[in-house]
């Protein structure tokens, strides 16, 4: 199969509509990542999105809208929702509702919820209206890789996969969508992301926060399997102490090609042509992740050794991120 990589268009547009309305996958940007997307109502399109990431079958897809129309077809709308509609919507954070029944399961992983978005990005929004249906989509990358930020990040992935890529450019947040389950009393944080918990607090109150990484059954994407990994082996070195000391020992006792992620500053302490720069915060280490993560990939590193950070705000989402990747290897 020839993959095209398409700028942009109302041709372009109805092009890849008529993709999805034949039964087809398209590649196609966010404001988050580049999404990976079939019609929400064709289960066997669906089937084809898990066949080219390689992905497991219980792991829940996000349905991507373009306006609140396609939240009511999709799914049960509660007073926690229609905040978030109003507060958050469109922008990178999915809510968890009751799914309604025209939400096949295999969209759902099985589960009486479904995870619903809508992305902050012209061009994505333009894609789905042309489509006339909801979007369900992941990342569109091979599955336990570092997620797409770039149309070539996904061609380098699924080139011969699928037929088509939208090419919106570089994605503007960097990191996946904040995910957060609102079927009950209190609303629960199941994956950090594009929108930090304490912005979502500030409307919604208190929200708890769930510990995905050891849990059992996927009630979101992200949870239960091994996420964003280079070819490198990563390790995370946890924030505080003498973090510049850890990631020094590590870095020097290797023996690999080894690489650093790091923050501005913590660069500028360990120096060298091995040490990759994240950005200045948690929130441009948030946007950079991955492509720094794929870059390594580039450069032929066998090992990368990448600083954590605290966990507020954007750090929760970095942290998240890191500690998938790497497996669980803290330092």
């Amino acid at each position: 199969m020839k993959t095209e990589i398409l700028q942009p268009s109302p041709a372009a547009y109805e092009h890849c509509a008529k993709l999805i309305r034949s039964g087809e996958i398209v590649a196609f940007p966010t404001e988050t990542v580049y999404g990976l997307g079939a019609s929400a109502y064709d289960e066997e399109a669906v089937g084809k999105i898990y066949a080219a990431k390689g992905r497991p079958s219980d792991n829940p897809l996000i349905v991507h809208v373009c306006d609140e129309k396609q939240i009511d077809e999709v799914a049960f709308i509660n007073d926690f929702a229609r905040v978030v509609m109003a507060r958050f919507m469109p922008g990178p954070m999915t809510m968890i509702l009751p799914k309604k029944d025209i939400v096949p399961y295999r969209v759902s992983g099985g589960l009486e919820t479904v995870g619903i978005r809508m992305p902050d990005n012209d061009v994505a929004l333009s894609f789905i209206r042309f489509c006339g249906v909801p979007i369900c989509a992941p990342s569109a990358n091979v599955s336990g890789r570092p997620s797409p930020t770039t149309a070539k990040h996904v061609f380098d992935d699924l080139a011969g996969k699928i037929p088509a890529i939208l090419d919106g450019g570089a994605c503007r947040v960097g990191v996946e969508s904040t995910i957060i389950d609102l079927t009950r009393p209190v609303p629960r944080l199941l994956r950090a992301g594009g929108m930090p918990l304490e912005t979502l607090e500030a409307k919604l109150g208190k929200i708890e926060v769930v510990d995905t990484l050891n849990s059992k059954v996927a009630l979101c994407p992200g949870m239960k399997y091994k996420h964003y990994s280079p070819k490198a082996e990563v390790y995370l070195v946890a924030a505080g102490g003498d973090q510049e000391e850890r990631i020094r020992r590590k870095y020097n006792e290797s023996g690999n090609k080894t690489a650093v992620i790091c923050l501005d500053d913590m660069a500028a302490k360990i120096g060298g042509p091995d040490v990759l720069r994240a950005g200045k915060d948690s929130e441009e280490y948030a946007h950079n992740l991955f492509a720094l993560l794929r870059r390594c990939d580039e450069l032929g590193y066998d090992t990368v050794v990448a600083q954590g950070v605290t966990e507020e705000g954007y750090g929760r989402s970095v942290v998240n991120r890191l500690t998938k990747a790497s497996g669980g290897k803290i330092i």
